[in-house]
């Protein structure tokens, strides 16, 4: 494996779902502790390295949460009934497999559900209702599944293992949504040289369940500038409309999601940037989900904000794809985006 892919590796291996990003944020920690002036936290756990101490604030944020489970029931055969955590269609959790995390170790488990050849003829063709899923430990007794240490509460993520696949620059995980993100705003922070500005570079918390940490961090950076780094949608597959949403083709400028109408100016001056680098770059929309800028925009005096996303297959389900060369030219966009933010820039972009 190539040692550009070990950082993405890790973390799209680790488990992290909200309010459970603990071993993510340890492990971010510890890569950007020797590239900042300093490590704050809010108090729901995000992480917000500060490089640079004078010119204005400029934030940029992953979040570091992925989609998951928590077991909320063992039935007395030893089943264990689940809340969702994070958005899911019901028909990609099907015959999966999945790791709970417990205090006595990860215990594994795959969804089972009421086999097809019981179910009435025309019901087979209706989508199965996540609340009639359950996973299966291969136990027999509520009493087996408390010795491996499953009681309510516990974490539970999906169980894959990062791959590259057929063409080496086409990486298969979980959790890319948004752990690249997170090793955008990683690999901005280790790569970052001289800078006009004070640049927060933040790893929040519960984004997907109501970009909460983006809320509690970004009212103690108080942003003058603020760019979220998410996912994108990849429709470049059979059936989708791929044109501006499809891997290997740059990151997407968003032109507005569910959350954010960006600033026109900060808009415009990131889309000059990247044709004066000349990397490559798409306009894309996301009209059914919304990106950490939703509340990052609306902190004290508000920030001008704008949402930047990696394109990603598959996304919310245990086997998501991404794009090398996204990753890279959103890390090269972003570096070039704060070199240039100095205090003129900056007043001209809250001017207009």
């Amino acid at each position: 494996m190539k040692k550009e892919y070990e950082l993405l590796k890790a973390l799209s291996e680790l488990p992290g779902i909200p309010a459970n990003e603990k071993a993510v944020s340890r492990f971010i920690a510890e890569e950007i502790n020797h590239h900042v002036g300093q490590v704050i936290y809010d108090n729901l756990g995000s992480v917000i390295g500060l490089k640079g101490n004078k010119g204005p604030r400029v934030m940029i944020a992953g979040h570091m949460d992925e989609v998951g489970l928590m077991v909320t029931q063992i039935t007395k055969e030893g089943f264990v009934k689940f809340q969702t955590i994070g958005g899911w269609f019901s028909q990609v959790m099907l015959a999966q497999e999945w790791d709970i995390h417990t205090s006595k170790g990860v215990v594994h488990a795959i969804t089972g559900v009421k086999p097809p050849h019981i179910i009435p003829q025309d019901k087979r063709n209706v989508a199965i209702e996540i609340s009639t899923m359950y996973l299966d430990l291969g136990v027999s007794s509520k009493e087996e599944a408390e010795k491996l240490g499953v009681e309510p509460g516990n974490m539970v993520v999906p169980h894959t293992a990062f791959r590259v696949l057929g063409n080496p620059k086409y990486l298969l995980g979980k959790a890319w949504d948004n752990r690249i993100g997170s090793a955008v705003v990683i690999e901005v922070l280790k790569r970052l040289g001289d800078h006009p500005n004070q640049l927060f570079g933040t790893f929040t918390v519960q984004e997907e369940v109501g970009l909460r940490g983006a809320k509690t961090s970004s009212y103690i950076v108080e942003p003058e500038i603020a760019l979220a780094i998410d996912t994108g949608l990849a429709n470049d597959v059979p059936g989708g409309e791929a044109e501006e949403q499809s891997l290997g083709k740059g990151p997407q400028i968003l032109l507005f999601d569910a959350g954010l109408v960006p600033n026109q100016a900060l808009r415009q001056f990131v889309i000059e940037v990247a044709k004066k680098e000349q990397i490559p770059y798409q306009e894309a929309v996301i009209t059914g989900g919304r990106t950490d800028a939703g509340h990052m925009h609306l902190a004290h005096g508000g920030a001008a904000s704008l949402s930047i996303g990696i394109p990603t297959r598959y996304m919310h389900s245990h086997t998501s794809i991404i794009h090398y060369d996204d990753y890279e030219n959103t890390i090269k966009l972003v570096l070039a985006v704060i070199k240039a933010l100095d205090q003129e820039r900056v007043n001209q972009i809250l001017s207009n």
